[in-house]
């Protein structure tokens, strides 16, 4: 007889308008026992896995409001169980490249253990550089290792080409990607400033990432002028991920043949639809001859193992610093998940769902 094993769920109760709750979402207990293994009716290609950490990203917001038209987020179904990254150990797998044990990160469900089927097997990878010397955490695999990463990295080396000397502005510096982009630009002999929400997270860029300087955004009367303090001269990169008022006042404090990487908006991920906030210095970008572009991690895939070779001894010897905020048992994603939205984490959020190393 195969062998079984309960498995827990978080689903969306209903779409959310504002911000979300943790009402929103609900943790299911078990009916009953599932196989460990593959079912017959699964497509060629599939793999069924134990979910050991679950990465709690802003980009989850947008997926849980109803679908107004296309996005490159596709909407939660209410009822269903929630997807994001994270990482998990193969328990059954009909894919030749993944076997029973490895270890991969990926999209994967809110639940103890998910059946990842084809076209979305694609976007699973093999972890390498677990166990023995020179190991990381498994965690770090949702983060530093993973798609905030690889996001910081193809945002400040690709789109912006960072020059030594320049200046740089991380918003939500503290944040999973923020943090990375700050050290990088570190490393890339440029001059750093971020901006975050509390006392504690601005000590935290200075002390701990080497920002050169940072500021609370909620105690400064007038981002403007803040960012003209820091920036006497302006800002050569701009690593967005806030948008709003913050996207504003940067665009009167760029430099000529400045460059912004647009990573996330996340202050108006909250606002309903058509009430997001207007940009009113979008002239600068003509005037100052501004580069600003978006992108998507997905689509950058193929630099992986480039951004692994390169990152992976910093992270080593400690030259790069990672924080993580870990939340304990599938019971506490929710809160997690919603608590991104208000500030609460400091450092990479997660959920550690199981011990399984």
């Amino acid at each position: 007889m195969a062998a079984t094993a309960t498995n827990r769920r978080v689903v969306l109760k209903e779409y959310v308008e504002g911000y979300p709750r943790e009402e929103h979402m609900e943790l299911l207990l078990p009916g009953a026992e599932v196989p460990l293994r593959l079912a017959g009716d699964d497509p060629p290609g599939s793999v069924l896995v134990r979910n050991l950490c679950l990465s709690c990203d802003p980009y989850m917001r947008l997926k849980m409001s109803r679908p107004l038209g296309a996005s490159y987020a596709a909407a939660f179904v209410p009822g269903s169980v929630i997807t994001g990254y994270g990482v998990a150990r193969v328990v059954d797998s009909s894919d030749p490249r993944l076997s029973p044990g490895d270890l991969v990160w990926g999209i994967t469900g809110w639940e103890d253990y998910s059946v990842v089927k084809p076209p979305a097997t694609a976007f699973l990878s093999k972890i390498s550089h677990h166990a023995g010397e020179g190991g990381v955490p498994l965690s770090y695999y949702t983060g530093i290792l993973g798609m905030p990463g690889l996001t910081a990295y193809v945002g400040f080396h690709e789109i912006c080409a960072p020059k030594a000397g320049e200046t740089v502005f991380v918003s939500a510096a503290s944040g999973a990607v923020g943090q990375l982009v700050g050290q990088f630009a570190r490393l890339a002999g440029c001059r750093v400033v971020g901006s975050a929400g509390s006392a504690e997270k601005v000590e935290l860029l200075k002390s701990k990432f080497g920002f050169h300087d940072a500021f609370n955004y909620k105690e400064e009367p007038d981002l403007a002028a803040a960012l003209a303090r820091c920036f006497p001269e302006g800002i050569d990169i701009y690593f967005e991920n806030v948008g709003g008022a913050m996207l504003d006042a940067v665009l009167l404090n760029m430099r000529a043949h400045g460059r912004i990487a647009v990573c996330g908006l996340i202050s108006q991920y909250n606002l309903k639809s058509g009430e997001w906030d207007a940009v009113r210095n979008i002239s600068a970008v003509i005037g100052k001859r501004l580069r600003v572009e978006g992108f998507l991690e997905p689509d950058h895939k193929h630099l992986y193992p480039k951004y692994e070779e390169w990152v992976l001894p910093y992270v080593r010897d400690g030259t790069i610093a990672y924080v993580e905020d870990v939340a304990e048992g599938l019971e506490s994603a929710p809160k997690a998940l919603v608590g991104l939205f208000h500030g609460r984490n400091v450092g990479k959020q997660l959920v550690r769902i199981a011990n399984d190393e």
